[in-house]
């Protein structure tokens, strides 16, 4: 199918970075593979990390279509944008319906993007993970393949004021070792060991980052950053559930 929407964004998006001059590094990249099914599944420190784990698929010349949240495709700029790089609607309330789109995306011959946290870590450490990647890449017999994304919380994350002019920010992109989940695995045992496989990929692109000062909001406190602990970032997601529940 042709791509009438997805490679012009991605070419927007790739001249404001150079314009930016954003310092884009991607490790790992050649794990993606060149066709068939798999599933990317990257943590979640900024609301640019769908741009960004698209990054590490492009040298293998792939196009991942994204789990997003539905009503991101009810927005009058990004619904039609969403829809046009076919990417796939999640809706929290009836989740069997985009499980099964993403499955039969896998089997197609596509590759789909999760971020398993399901929303934005505080923290900036892992937190919590769902178990839909694992399932779905049992059910389609596809690789999974953790990436760790981290840098973009610099320019745009939750709580924080958009910095999205920022220029000559590190952004670091690692891609993992492939695993292959496959039906009847224990998925809880499969669940905990890809957490600790992304906190440990996260935790090398965060010990590796060009720029490493002490004191600043955008680091984790365990390496010496103003960033809310796991606990204090979980109270501040629970009292920010708490109206609408």
């Amino acid at each position: 199918m042709a791509e009438f929407v997805y490679r012009p964004v991605i070419r927007t998006a790739l001249t404001a970075f150079r314009l930016l001059d954003l310092r884009i590094g991607i490790e790992g990249a050649d794990r993606v593979p060149r066709t068939g099914g798999a599933v990317l599944v990257a943590n979640h420190v900024s609301y640019l990390d769908f741009v960004f784990a698209g990054l590490a698929a492009l040298p293998s010349g792939r196009l991942v279509r994204f789990m997003a949240k539905k009503e991101v495709f009810s927005h009058p700029v990004s619904g039609p944008l969403m829809r046009g790089m076919r990417h796939i609607p999640v809706d929290r309330s009836a989740g069997a319906d985009a499980f099964q789109a993403a499955v039969r995306a896998l089997e197609a011959g596509e590759v789909v993007g999760n971020f398993a946290e399901a929303t934005i870590s505080r923290s900036f450490t892992v937190k919590d993970i769902k178990n839909g990647p694992i399932r779905m890449a049992a059910e389609a017999g596809v690789p999974l393949i953790p990436v760790a994304l981290w840098g973009g919380q610099r320019l745009w994350t939750k709580g924080r004021p958009r910095r999205l002019l920022q220029r000559h920010v590190p952004i670091t992109i690692l891609v993992g070792e492939p695993t292959h989940p496959a039906p009847g695995d224990d998925v809880a045992e499969l669940t905990a060991g890809l957490r600790r496989r992304m906190s440990a990929l996260l935790d090398e692109a965060q010990r590796a980052y060009p720029d490493q000062p002490k004191g600043v909001w955008w680091q984790p406190a365990h390496l010496g950053g103003t960033a809310p602990t796991p606990e204090e970032a979980a109270a501040l997601d629970a009292e920010g559930r708490r109206p609408r529940a």
